[in-house]
């Protein structure tokens, strides 16, 4: 697979320009000017509304900012008439809001239109989000292009776009090339412009909200009340109504009365509302009834468009889908029956859905990044809105160039046992790319092999695994565990002539079957399920309180540390050298991948990281290891000397604690060696180097036996965080799971219920980081319980406190369910950074 039709050098030059950027967004420089292009001049042109009246002129207002959002209550500065056919220079600025996109005039541009006010600049809004009304269109002015073809002998269009722009400073030509337009040096500015202190943390921050973002309107709502005017229909039987349409009832529909080939129903949307998906429910009980032909119009009431036809399969009789994707609002969809099954005379249907977002949600605009949804994204808190804005959109002009060229980064072979190094700079913007899944998909499916034809029969004894968790002190080896069971069982001498590849369709879903001895249980998928459950808890608990029943992962020193806030992670042992048995973790792991299986591992990003090939960040991937560790680092290189000497004195030598528990030497004779203040940097250095790769040989053969099931290009273009969630699933805590491991102490029923009624609201991710801040594990089974906060009993509305050495959330008083929410949801994602009303967390 390839990326388009792009010329080889459009290809280097685009990636000469993606290192150069990757670079520049790791050491927080400057963008490169040609990504933050603005022209100085655009000229457009009135594109009149043809749903409104017919006017010669359209008034367009002046605002000396971009605005206003909708609510607003400020006042335009001036008005611009423009004639029909005529058109209007501005600058090649653009702000998008809530209402719409605007565009940016100089004061010469304004004294061209009659606008003689004091104004040095002024704005116009382009184009109104779902209000229907005049737009204004960019096009390319004919003196250009004339000027353009008589220098270079060709007709060539100007230069005025950042991506050429891109290509033409990036990319070697031969002969003349053509002249951009002249840059607009402020707006340019305010894209390569950062913050002070601005970091790539907070870009890779930003880089998850847009992502977020992504995945809403991937999952975007099905609510008939937020998006839906009104419904009508062509004709309707008495006792099957209209209403049925959208009574959510599955033993009722609405039956036509009328005319074969004129049955329609019609929807009349909210403005701005966008459809993303819309179906018909269909009703089987008479195949007459059942739709066969169907037609969906859209537009204006009074100007409908043909949009889709669709033939319904003969054989189907569930909920189909007649439209998707559509790309701008539709004051009205009409769906048109053209013909019924067995040349029936009327349609029944048993409703109609969709699901739908809004207009201004389609692009990104100034108004996402307003404080209510940055509370899930601290390191953007606090950052002005146009700050992200601006940023949000260098970054999203950086994953076009990325998506552009991403077919050709991809190794053509998976033989290669390192990622690709361009790409390992790119890794927190992939998941942003429309075209990494599609390859992700190609990638796995071309290196699929066919599954076996009778499934391995394993012989599994429970009760010795359950026997040997109580008291593994016994038996080191861990013989008796069902993840050595089923190693054992599955070795070739003892099951087929050839070891299990696991590189199977994701429709195979069960790659053992499990006969658990003195059980009686027939295993059609559930047994297996639950001796990959037994393997996964037997590799990482999810007690941090039971004795660990396999050598090969270690707690990290922060399941001791109660100031933790990640205290349920496990890291490889360094001492264990049982490497073909981590090479057959990592290829359940490459299986669990490839299927819809989950493998549930809780292990550090410091371990995802390098399994993904992404670069590992000592201060914040270590800190989820060992926090006090990282602490104790900060604090020794900015101590003076004699802080120093007062604090180790000659004790500090050349040694560290590995997650073992075993003292390594960083130096020769390191443990009689002591460390001098000057030398201190060094000391740190060793440590650093010591610690992160004290697990290296494990890590790699738990990566050479995911390699063996997933291509390298997979892990090239999954990020860590993908790469976690596709081997161990997404950590789903609901409402419903939390209730059964909170105990209430001292509280009303009333509190209780505004408490949980504030919980509704939360997502999964919401309600893992609730576990986080009052114990220190995202994950299910922990107890947890809430006290009544009586610091300041007479005050309303104060943040929760927490303490993660008794798992505890002392909750103050709240004025509503809707106070609680917000403030809970604030204190869970900021718990580490802030000190509201002198409160602290432990």
């Amino acid at each position: 697979m390839r990326a388009g039709e792009e010329a080889t050098h459009q290809v280097l030059g685009r990636l000469r320009f993606l290192l150069q950027c990757s670079e520049c967004f790791r050491r927080a420089r400057p963008l490169p000017a040609a990504l933050c292009y603005v022209p100085r001049e655009v000229q457009y042109k009135i594109c009149k509304d043809p749903a409104a009246a017919a006017s010669s002129r359209s008034l367009l207002s002046v605002w000396d900012g971009p605005g206003p959002a909708r609510g607003s209550e400020r006042a335009a500065r001036a008005t611009i008439e423009v004639r029909k056919g005529g058109c209007l220079r501005a600058t090649g600025e653009e702000y998008r809001n809530s209402a719409g996109l605007w565009v940016k005039l100089r004061k010469e541009h304004l004294e061209e239109n009659g606008v003689c006010h004091e104004l040095e600049e002024g704005w116009v809004l382009a184009q109104r989000f779902g209000d229907g009304g005049d737009k204004l269109v960019p096009v390319d002015p004919v003196e250009k292009i004339q000027q353009q073809h008589q220098t270079f002998g060709t007709d060539y269009k100007p230069v005025a776009s950042w991506e050429q722009v891109v290509d033409l400073t990036y990319t070697m030509q031969l002969g003349k090339k053509p002249v951009s337009v002249e840059p607009d040096e402020a707006g340019v500015q305010k894209l390569r412009s950062m913050p002070p202190n601005w970091s790539y943390e907070q870009d890779m921050e930003l880089g998850r909200f847009l992502y977020d973002i992504t995945e809403r309107d991937q999952h975007c709502k099905d609510c008939f009340k937020d998006h839906l005017n009104s419904i009508e229909v062509s004709s309707q039987m008495d006792d099957f109504k209209i209403t049925h349409l959208t009574d959510n009832q599955g033993d009722t529909y609405w039956e036509s009365n009328g005319l074969p080939g004129q049955h329609w129903v019609r929807l009349h949307m909210k403005k701005r509302s966008v459809i993303k998906k819309l179906w018909l429910m269909l009703n089987a009980c008479i195949n007459s009834y059942v739709p066969r032909r169907v037609a969906v119009y859209g537009g204006p009431a009074n100007r409908l468009q043909h949009l889709r036809t669709v033939l319904i399969n003969e054989n189907s009789y569930q909920d189909v889908c007649i439209l998707r994707d559509m790309k701008t609002h539709m004051p009205v969809l009409e769906i048109r029956i053209l013909e019924c099954r067995e040349q029936g005379y009327n349609v029944r249907l048993r409703g109609i859905k969709f699901k739908s977002f809004w207009e201004g949600d389609l692009s990104l605009n100034a108004d996402m990044f307003q404080a209510a949804q940055l509370v899930r994204y601290p390191l953007l808190e606090g950052v002005d809105t146009d700050v992200l804005y601006h940023r949000a959109i260098v970054i999203q002009r950086f994953i076009q160039l990325l998506d552009s060229v991403l077919g050709y980064l991809i190794p053509i072979s998976d033989e290669s046992d390192s990622s690709f190094s361009v790409l390992r700079g790119m890794k927190p913007f992939l998941q942003l790319c429309k075209l990494g899944k599609t390859l992700i998909t190609h990638c796995l499916q071309s290196s699929e092999s066919s599954p076996p034809c009778m499934l391995p029969k394993l012989l599994i004894n429970r009760q010795l695994a359950r026997e040997h968790r109580a008291h593994p002190e016994l038996d080191p080896s861990g013989r008796n565990t069902v993840f050595t069971q089923v190693y054992e069982n599955l070795k070739p001498s003892k099951t087929n002539n050839h070891l299990l590849n696991y590189r199977w369709p994701q429709t195979h879903r069960q790659w053992w079957e499990c006969d658990f001895t003195t059980e009686g249980v027939i295993d059609n998928g559930g047994g297996f399920r639950d001796c990959l459950t037994d393997i996964s808890e037997e590799l990482c608990p999810s007690s941090g309180d039971v004795p660990m029943p396999l050598p090969f992962f270690v707690r990290t020193s922060n399941q001791s540390n109660s100031s933790s806030d990640t205290r349920d992670m496990y890291v490889p042992n360094p001492s264990c050298k049982d490497f073909p048995k981590y090479e057959w973790i990592g290829q359940l792991m490459g299986a669990a991948l490839r299927s819809k299986e989950i493998l549930v591992l809780a292990l550090p990003s410091l371990v995802w990281k390098q399994l993904s090939g992404e670069e590992v960040i000592w201060s914040k991937d270590f800190a989820a290891v060992d926090v006090e560790l990282v602490k104790l680092l900060e604090m020794l290189e900015e101590v003076d000397r004699e802080a120093f000497n007062f604090m180790f004195g000659k004790e500090l030598t050349y040694t560290a604690v590995r997650s073992d528990q075993r003292v390594v030497e960083l130096i020769p004779k390191g443990s009689s060696t002591v460390v001098r203040f000057e030398d201190r940097k060094e000391f740190i250095r060793l440590v650093q180097k010591a610690r992160l790769e004290e697990s290296k040989e494990q890590v790699a053969a738990i990566r050479a036996g995911l390699l063996r099931v997933v291509p390298q290009a997979v892990l090239d273009l999954l990020t860590w965080q993908q790469l976690e969630r596709k081997v161990c699933g997404n950590p789903e805590v609901t409402v419903d799971e939390l209730k059964k491991f909170i105990t209430f102490e001292d509280f009303d029923s009333n509190r209780i219920q505004q408490f949980w009624d504030a919980l509704k609201n939360f997502t999964s991710e919401d309600l893992s980081r609730f576990l986080k801040f009052i114990t220190g594990r995202s994950r299910l089974p922990v107890q947890l319980t809430i006290y009544p906060d009586r610091s300041i009993p007479e005050r309303l509305d104060r943040m929760p406190e927490a303490s993660t050495c008794s798992c505890s959330l002392f909750l103050p008083k709240y004025s509503s369910v809707k106070t609680c929410e917000e403030l809970l949801r604030f204190a869970v994602y900021n718990c580490m950074s802030i000190d509201t009303d002198k409160n602290t967390w432990d």
